[in-house]
């Protein structure tokens, strides 16, 4: 299948602009499909490939910015590889979901979905203290089979729409225990280019990008992706962690609009 994209200096402006922004809030805190998504559809993209086409220059950005958080990752085997299984089936399922369903049914639950995941974030230390035994090495065997349940759900929806799957990884690392929030950062870089990976594959497979707006959009988000995650780590952690929170809370607040 070809898709026709006529090219304009507006456009790809657009684009790049919408892809910097995009992968840079995605290095540090989640969220970027709230530029590209948008920018996508007024550049003349239907929604759904809008929403594949995002996901393939995002997830480029999300890989760029991995290799600034290399040194922060501080996860044992015994935690990352269950979670890695989880989000490649959850991203490949989710994928395929978006293309074989309307979108618009699944818009009404993510308010909700948002406001968890946000809520998570903020209280995720004191929820870790009563409910769990956190990310360490020695983290019990129900905490491990629990992480990995939720990173199914969140891969689900990662590869089925996305917006704030960084929030939501985020949160779940944070009740699992995880305080540094740059480790937190690294980690769900990870599990966010694992889950996308898959999505991108069902996507390129299924032939639902439209390829011109999908270069355009990753030139910016691979340079957002990447500049972003080295200078975030020069912040106090209090910052990052009430940026993440802010942007929770905006977007939260768009998807509440979007529903209505």
């Amino acid at each position: 299948m070809t898709h026709m994209w006529n090219v304009t200096i507006h456009s790809a402006i657009l684009l790049i602009f919408a892809g910097v922004l995009g992968g840079a809030i995605n290095a540090v805190a989640g969220g970027g499909s709230f530029f590209t998504f948008p920018a996508l559809l007024a550049t003349g993209v239907p929604p759904i490939p809008a929403n594949a086409t995002s996901t393939v220059a995002l997830w480029l950005g999300i890989t760029a910015s991995g290799g600034a958080y290399r040194n922060r990752l501080d996860v044992s085997r015994r935690m990352m590889i269950p979670l890695i299984v989880t989000s490649v089936i959850g991203g490949f399922a989710g994928a395929l979901l978006l293309v074989h369903t309307p979108a618009e049914t699944f818009l009404r639950v993510l308010p909700w979905l948002m406001l968890s995941a946000t809520l998570l974030f903020a209280f995720g230390r004191q929820v870790s203290r009563r409910f769990s035994s956190g990310l360490a090495r020695d983290a019990s065997t129900a905490a491990v089979a629990g992480a990995a349940i939720f990173e199914l759900v969140v891969a689900v929806y990662g590869g089925y729409f996305g917006g704030g799957i960084g929030i939501v990884n985020l949160a779940m690392l944070a009740a699992l225990g995880m305080t540094d929030i740059h480790a937190m950062n690294a980690m769900k870089v990870i599990l966010s280019g694992v889950i996308n990976g898959a999505a991108v594959i069902t996507f390129i497979v299924l032939r639902a990008v439209h390829w011109g707006p999908a270069l355009v959009t990753t030139v910016g988000a691979v340079a957002g992706g990447y500049f972003a995650a080295r200078y975030a780590q020069r912040l106090p952690q209090s910052w990052i962690r009430g940026f993440v929170i802010v942007v929770g809370i905006g977007m939260t607040a768009y998807f509440f609009v979007k529903a209505h």
